[in-house]
C-alpha cells in the first residue's frame, strides 16, 4: 500500500505539472489540443499503475493464505504423527519394596550388617513398549536396584529388545528380554515380590539376557495349548551386555503345556556364563526344570523341582558343585482382597573337591504371609520368613550369604518378618 501512495502522488505532481504548463500556454489554440492527449496519457498510465498494483496485492495475499493454510495442514499431520505415536507406545512401572525387621545369625551370634530394620526398595522397573505396527514392535526397561558391593543405587538396562511376531505360535526377539525358565515360574507362583523364585534366589540362572529369542504358542487339543521358547545368549545376564567376546553361546529352553487349570512345564540350561575368551573354563554349567500347578481362580499350588551343576566352577579346574532342590508353593483366596500364602524350599549344595572330596550344604527356606489387595495396582502382604544354612554357606540374591565358611562346619538362622509390597501399572 505504501509504494502504491508513493506512486500516486509522483502521478499527481506530473499531472500537476501538466496542468500548470496547459493552463501557460491555454491562449496558443495551437497547442490546446496536445495538451489535452497529455493529461488524457497521464490518466492511462494512473490506471494502468492502480490495476497492477491490484494485481500485485490480490496475488500477495493469496500467497499469505496458502502459507497460512500449509502451516495448519504441517501442524494438523505432526499432531497426527504424534498421536499416533502415542497411541501405540505403552510406559508401564513396578515397585518391590518393604519394611522388615532382620535377625541374622551364624553359629548362634548376630553377625553382619544386614541386622535390623530399614525400608527397602528391592526393585523398582521402567518400561516403555511401542508396537510399530502388527509385526514389529520394541520395550527398554530400566531396573532401579541397591547395588551391596559398591554401596549405592544402580540403575540398569534389564530389557532392550525388537520383536518380529509372525504369528502366535512364532515371535522372534534380539536384544535383552525375558530367560524362558524364571520368568515363567514367576508368573505361576505370583509372589515374585515376597521372594525370588528357587532357581533365582540361589543365583543358578538370570531373569533376562542379552542375545537371540524364540518363542509360541500353539493349540494341541481341547483348548490346551503347548507353550515354547528358546534362548541363545551371551550367558552372564542382563547387566553384563558382554562388550567381550566369549567362546560360544549359552541356552535355555522350555516347553510347558497348559491343561484345563493345570500347567505342567520343563526346561534347561547350558553354557559358560559368559566367561571371557581366552578365560579359564574347565566345565560348563547346566541346570534342569520342572514344574506342576494347578491354578484355578482364587487357589495356587504348585511344586518346582532343579539339579544345577558348576554354577559355581566354572572356571574352578580343582572343584565341581551341584545344587538339587524342591520347593512347593501355596495361596487362597479366602475371601476378595484377602490372601493367605506360604512356601517351603530345601535344597542341598554338594560342593567337589576333585578328585573326591565332597562338601554337603543342606538349606532350608520358608516364608507365610497374609497379602491385601485394596486395589488392583497395589499388594501388600504381612509376611515371615526363615531359612537356615548348616555345613557351611549359600549365597542368595535376596538375604545374602547365609551361613559358616564355605568349607567348615557351621550353622547360619535368617529370620525376617515385616510388610512387603508392590505397586504397579
Amino acid at each position: 500500500m505504501y509504494r502504491k501512495s508513493t506512486w500516486l502522488a509522483g502521478v499527481a505532481g506530473a499531472v500537476l505539472a501538466l496542468g500548470g504548463m496547459s493552463a501557460q500556454a491555454a491562449s496558443d489554440t495551437s497547442n490546446s489540443a496536445a495538451s489535452s492527449q497529455a493529461v488524457a496519457d497521464a490518466n492511462q498510465r494512473i490506471d494502468d499503475v492502480n490495476a497492477r498494483l491490484d494485481a500485485l496485492e490480490a496475488e500477495l495475499q493469496s500467497a499469505e493464505t496458502r502459507a497460512a493454510a500449509d502451516h495448519d495442514a504441517t501442524a494438523a499431520t505432526a499432531s497426527t504423527i504424534l498421536s499416533a505415536w502415542w497411541a501405540n507406545t505403552n510406559i508401564s512401572g513396578r515397585m518391590y519394596f518393604d519394611v522388615s525387621f532382620i535377625d541374622e545369625t551364624t553359629n548362634g551370634k548376630r553377625v553382619g550388617v544386614s541386622n535390623g530394620t530399614a525400608f527397602d526398595i528391592k526393585r523398582f522397573y521402567v518400561g516403555i513398549d511401542h508396537k510399530f505396527n502388527d509385526v514389529f514392535s520394541a520395550n527398554v526397561t530400566t531396573d532401579f536396584t541397591f547395588d551391596s558391593g559398591s554401596g549405592v543405587n544402580q540403575v540398569f538396562i534389564k530389557k532392550a529388545y525388537l520383536q518380529a511376531k509372525v504369528s502366535d505360535a512364532l515371535v522372534f526377539g534380539i536384544g535383552s528380554t525375558d530367560m524362558p525358565w524364571i520368568p515363567f515360574v514367576e508368573d505361576i507362583y505370583g509372589y515374585r515380590y515376597v521372594e525370588n523364585t528357587t532357581a533365582d534366589r540361589l543365583k543358578l540362572g538370570n531373569s533376562a539376557d542379552w542375545g537371540a529369542h524364540v518363542s509360541g504358542t500353539l493349540p494341541v487339543f481341547d483348548g490346551a495349548k503347548l507353550n515354547y521358547a528358546l534362548s541363545v545368549v551371551n550367558g552372564a545376564g542382563y547387566k553384563k551386555a558382554n562388550l567381550f567376546r566369549t567362546n560360544g553361546p549359552d541356552f535355555e529352553g522350555r516347553v510347558s503345556l497348559n491343561v484345563d487349570d493345570f500347567v505342567f512345564g520343563a526346561g534347561g540350561y547350558i553354557g559358560k556364563l559368559g566367561v571371557q575368551f581366552g578365560g579359564a573354563e574347565h566345565h560348563e554349567a547346566s541346570r534342569l526344570d520342572a514344574i506342576a500347578a494347578w491354578t484355578p481362580k482364587d487357589i495356587r499350588i504348585g511344586a518346582e523341582v532343579l539339579v544345577a551343576d558348576n554354577f559355581l566352577s566354572v572356571g574352578n579346574a580343582g572343584q565341581r558343585d551341584q545344587d538339587t532342590g524342591v520347593s512347593g508353593f501355596a495361596s487362597w483366596m479366602f475371601v476378595p482382597e484377602w490372601s493367605v500364602f506360604g512356601r517351603y524350599d530345601y535344597t542341598e549344595r554338594d560342593l567337589l573337591a576333585l578328585p573326591a572330596t565332597h562338601h554337603k550344604t543342606p538349606d532350608d527356606y520358608f516364608n507365610v504371609g497374609l497379602e491385601w489387595n485394596p486395589v488392583k495396582i497395589i499388594d501388600l502382604s504381612l509376611v515371615y520368613k526363615h531359612e537356615n544354612v548348616s555345613g557351611g554357606q549359600i549365597a542368595t540374591a535376596s538375604s545374602g550369604t547365609i551361613g559358616g565358611n564355605a568349607l567348615t562346619a557351621g550353622r547360619g538362622d535368617y529370620n525376617e518378618v515385616g510388610l512387603f509390597g508392590q505397586l504397579r501399572w
